[in-house]
């Protein structure tokens, strides 16, 4: 299955480009010395480990830090932002290549990367995203180190294993469905027929006529990010009871408690994103019901300490985040 280029935003297009250079001919791009000098001196000011300044605790915007390898290969509240071999999908550099009045162009303050600099950038991702024994946090920010167990890999890769279960591709028709809609598909893997759709190049004009054209692949879609769109409550109604929807993202939008009660059917949902909406301890008590949830993002919602902690008993397998 190919992706749509028309479902393609332009930096995505010229990442693909940028990886296509005459990379092979030079030495293996050295983290330490070529990468994490530009993470330093343009992201860890904003993205580094708590701590205290004039009394108050400062933490990493957006729950990301790029102080230490472990945190950036975790990703923030977004997710992650570094597909290993992949620079096209992964955000670390994807929004570099922003406009710079875009709200998503990184970074928003300090030293912007030239394009010599992204290129770097692109091998780096492109060789596999190698640390050479970097560990981190070379700003001198304590560091706590977490090491997810076997266990929890190994769960994630039957989790996937499982959802590709007697699925079969979407059809190219399918596909152009969404396509025309302004949004863009990709697959999660190569030749793999589970799909990440997003409406982020298109999300003021994401509406829920638009988003609804989704359900031409409801057995194929695995992640959906239509975050900052402007879907409403009952524009999520095609998510109901999409067998194989693992990671939904839904913040900045403008939907309620009454919005949730349409994600009760979602048997494989292990992530949300609600940060930044209208969501209250009601809305908790309908997240409470999704039990295979794994990460919760909770920030900027309506949502008091007690109903977060609630949910999080409610929970227990889950990272909920909301302050």
């Amino acid at each position: 299955m190919q992706i749509h280029q028309a479902a393609l935003p332009w930096f995505r297009i010229l990442l693909s480009a940028i990886v296509l250079l005459p990379f092979a001919a030079s030495a293996k791009i050295d983290f330490t010395k070529e990468i994490w000098p530009l993470i330093e001196k343009s992201c860890v000011d904003c993205h580094r480990a708590p701590y205290e300044e004039d009394g108050k605790v400062k933490k990493p915007k957006g729950n990301l830090r790029l102080d230490a390898a472990w945190a950036i290969l975790q990703g923030g509240e977004g997710g992650k932002i570094i597909v290993p071999g992949d620079p096209a999908k992964s955000e670390l550099l994807s929004r570099t290549m922003l406009p710079e009045d875009d709200d998503d162009f990184m970074p928003p303050k300090g030293t912007k990367w030239t394009a010599a600099q992204k290129e770097i950038v692109a091998k780096w991702i492109s060789e596999g995203a190698d640390f050479g024994g970097w560990e981190g946090n070379k700003s001198g920010q304590p560091v706590t180190k977490t090491v997810a167990p076997p266990a929890q890999a190994s769960w994630i890769q039957s989790h996937y294993d499982g959802l590709l279960k007697g699925l079969s591709p979407a059809s190219e028709g399918e596909l152009g469905k969404i396509s025309a809609a302004g949004g863009r598909i990709a697959p999660l893997a190569a030749s793999s027929p589970l799909l990440a759709v997003d409406f982020l190049v298109t999300r003021e004009q994401a509406t829920d006529d638009k988003i609804a054209s989704i359900g031409s692949v409801k057995n194929q879609l695995a992640h959906l990010d239509i975050s900052r769109s402007a879907v409403t409550d009952s524009g999520l109604a095609p998510l109901k009871g999409m067998p194989r929807l693992t990671r939904l993202d839904l913040h900045g939008t403008k939907i309620t408690d009454a919005g949730l009660k349409h994600l009760a059917d979602l048997p494989n949902l292990t992530y949300l994103n609600l940060y930044d909406t209208g969501i209250t301890d009601a809305g908790a008590a309908e997240i409470a019901k999704l039990k295979s949830l794994r990460s919760v993002y909770l920030w900027k919602t309506k949502i008091t300490d007690q109903g977060a902690q609630q949910l999080q008993k409610a929970l227990p397998k889950a990272q909920v985040v909301w302050k």
